[in-house]
Parts: structure tokens; C-alpha cells; sequence
């Protein structure tokens, strides 16, 4: 005679079967709950940050790019370039924008994506099209024949704004620059934002948690082996940094460094603009024999200007010597081809 199965004894079975999915929905719930949480805060935090900090400077729409900037002084004019996971207001906060002020008209642009200048997408914002994008800036705002000056990611900028019109520039002063296609390591770490779909669910989520973590150590590397400046410290928007919005910005151009620098070595010799490199011997950024040293030999009107103890932040470790570079190159008082150390000052 077979034996009769109750219902009670399927029980078990049944209910360690139906667990399993139900942990997972459970799971999933809980993981898309934090990151819509996550998403909210990092929302609120970046609209915090900008109703602490707004604009200071003043705007131009160009090619449908609304662009930020800050102007000051008369004079011969200079377009002040800044970096990569910075401002404009980077170069106030350094003293180099007052200092050229004193003799200049000088203007210092927020990059597309950074601070309160737009990066519409639908674009590769290569360093070729943001320099397309300033000239047309310069032309909507009177500014004719500039020196150009730029930091860091600036400095691809600044070159090709040299290249695709060497008769518009008076000349360039490059700090703390990348230019030979050297293999960046922290490129991969710092990649993800910039990928399509995924990464715009990283920047509003985990990306600006990590980025608040690793600030402080972030901007102790740059300004090393120098202390960070009170200055920087008190004055810079560094929430600015981790806003969801400038996270892509930060992220496209880490990948598209490489390519930029590529993209203008051939074309470098024919530069015949007066030009002066800088930068500091102690730089952990960007390694300066393998770029600074590597440019100059390789531009023939060039200043080389070495600051030994001198980390990334040229322009806070010496301001008023960019400031002297910038009016040699207008004034077209170099020593061309020269290589010098000097003293920060």
C-alpha cells in the first residue's frame, strides 16, 4: 500500500525553495532604495554648494554653450586656462589673476562642464573642440591676439588653441603640463563616470561619495610637497569638485588626456609662437622631464623655467613668476630657447 503524503509534510520544501527569490527581490529592493537615496542627497548636495557659492563672474552663450567666466584690468589681453577637477576661480584664489590684472585685460574661463559653464551632451569635448569654443568666446567678447595661459589639462587647451590659429595668439605660458603620451595609471580609477548610462548612474550615486572621501588626499598630492595654502583651504569651492554634473566633465577629460596630447604631436614643431614652460621639479602630478623637458626640446621658441621643491600648483608656488612670464610673452621679452631653474617666487 503507497504511502500518502500530507500536505503539511511539502511544507519545508516549498518554503526553502520560495526564501531564495524572495531574498534577492528583498536584496535588489534594498540596493535600489540606496541608490535613489544616494542620488537624492548627492542632488541636494551639489544645489547646496551652489546656492553657497554662485556665480561670480559673468556670462557668454557661444555656439549654444552657456560659458562663465571672470574678467578684470585693461591692457593687452590674457585667457587664463585652468586644470582638470578645478575652476576659474582656481587662478584668483592663486593671485596670478590680480597680479596680471594690474597690466592686463585678463579673462579666466570656466571650461565647458566646470563651475557654471554648460557641456551639453551629444559631443566629444576634446581639447581641439573646447579650444574651437573659447576662440569663439574670445571673438563674441573683444579679445584679439591674447596671451594664453594655461594649468595642467589647460595647457592641451592652450596648445591648441596655438595650433589651429597661431596668427590669432601673441604667444603661451604652459604650467605643470601633460604633452608626451605617457600611460596614466589612475585613468582606469577615474574612467567609469564618462561611460554612457552606467556612468551617469555613478556620478549621481556612488562616484560623488568616493569623491568626498578622497578629496582631502587628492589635494594634498597636487599642492605636495608644499603644505596646502590657507588660502585654497578657505576660498575654494570644493564641493564644486563632486557635483554629479562636473564629475562628467572630470572623468571624459581624464580619458580623453591621452588622446589630446597624441593629437598634437606631430603638429608641434610647427608652433612658432613665443612659448615658456613651467614647472615644478617636485611635481607628482605630471612628471616634468618626461613632458616639460620633452616639450621644450622639442618647440624651438621656447622658455624652460624649472622650480626646484616645487610641486603641481605652480601658480601658488609662484605667482608673481607667471605673472613676469606672462608679460615677457606679451612683451616679447624671452630668452628664447633658454632652460633655467629658479626659486619659487
Amino acid at each position: 500500500m503507497s504511502e500518502v503524503q500530507t500536505p503539511s509534510s511539502h511544507v519545508p520544501t516549498l518554503t526553502k525553495r520560495s526564501l531564495k527569490p524572495s531574498r534577492a527581490g528583498a536584496v535588489l529592493a534594498v540596493s535600489a532604495a540606496a541608490l535613489a537615496a544616494a542620488a537624492v542627497y548627492n542632488t541636494y548636495r551639489a544645489r547646496k554648494a551652489e546656492r553657497a557659492h554662485p556665480p561670480g563672474g559673468r556670462f557668454v552663450t557661444v555656439d549654444g554653450v552657456r560659458l562663465h567666466y571672470f574678467e578684470k584690468g585693461d591692457g593687452p589681453p590674457v585667457v587664463l586656462i585652468h586644470g582638470n577637477a578645478v575652476v576659474a576661480e582656481d587662478f584668483l584664489i592663486s593671485g596670478v589673476f590680480d597680479r596680471v590684472a594690474e597690466r592686463h585685460r585678463v579673462i579666466a574661463f570656466d571650461r565647458p562642464g566646470y563651475g557654471y559653464s554648460e557641456r551639453p551632451r551629444g559631443a566629444v569635448w576634446t581639447a581641439a573642440r573646447q579650444a574651437d569654443l573659447l576662440w569663439q568666446a574670445c571673438r563674441q567678447l573683444g579679445v584679439e591676439h591674447p596671451v594664453v595661459a594655461g594649468h595642467s589639462w589647460g595647457t592641451l587647451v592652450a596648445l591648441e588653441m596655438a595650433l589651429s590659429r597661431p596668427e590669432d595668439v601673441q604667444g603661451l605660458v604652459l604650467l605643470g603640463g601633460y604633452y608626451a603620451t605617457t600611460m596614466r595609471y589612475d585613468v582606469p580609477l577615474v574612467a567609469p563616470p564618462a561611460i554612457p548610462i552606467v556612468g551617469d548612474v555613478l556620478r549621481y550615486t556612488v562616484s560623488p561619495l568616493l569623491g568626498a572621501a578622497m578629496l582631502p588626499l587628492d589635494v594634498k598630492a597636487v599642492f605636495a610637497p608644499h603644505p596646502v595654502p590657507e588660502r585654497f583651504l578657505q576660498r575654494f569651492p570644493s564641493d564644486f569638485l563632486i557635483r554629479p554634473s562636473q564629475i562628467r566633465a572630470e572623468s571624459q577629460d581624464a580619458v580623453m588626456m591621452m588622446p589630446a596630447a597624441m593629437a598634437l604631436q606631430d603638429r608641434l614643431p610647427d608652433l612658432r609662437r613665443p612659448v615658456v614652460i613651467m614647472a615644478g621639479t617636485e611635481d607628482r602630478i605630471v612628471d616634468h622631464e618626461s613632458h616639460s623637458v620633452w616639450l621644450h626640446r622639442r618647440l624651438p621658441d621656447s622658455d624652460l623655467h624649472l622650480l626646484p621643491g616645487v610641486g603641481h600648483m605652480v601658480h601658488y608656488a609662484a605667482p608673481r613668476r607667471v605673472a613676469e612670464a606672462i608679460e615677457a610673452v606679451a612683451t616679447k621679452q624671452l630668452n628664447v630657447g633658454s632652460a633655467r631653474q629658479a626659486a619659487p617666487a
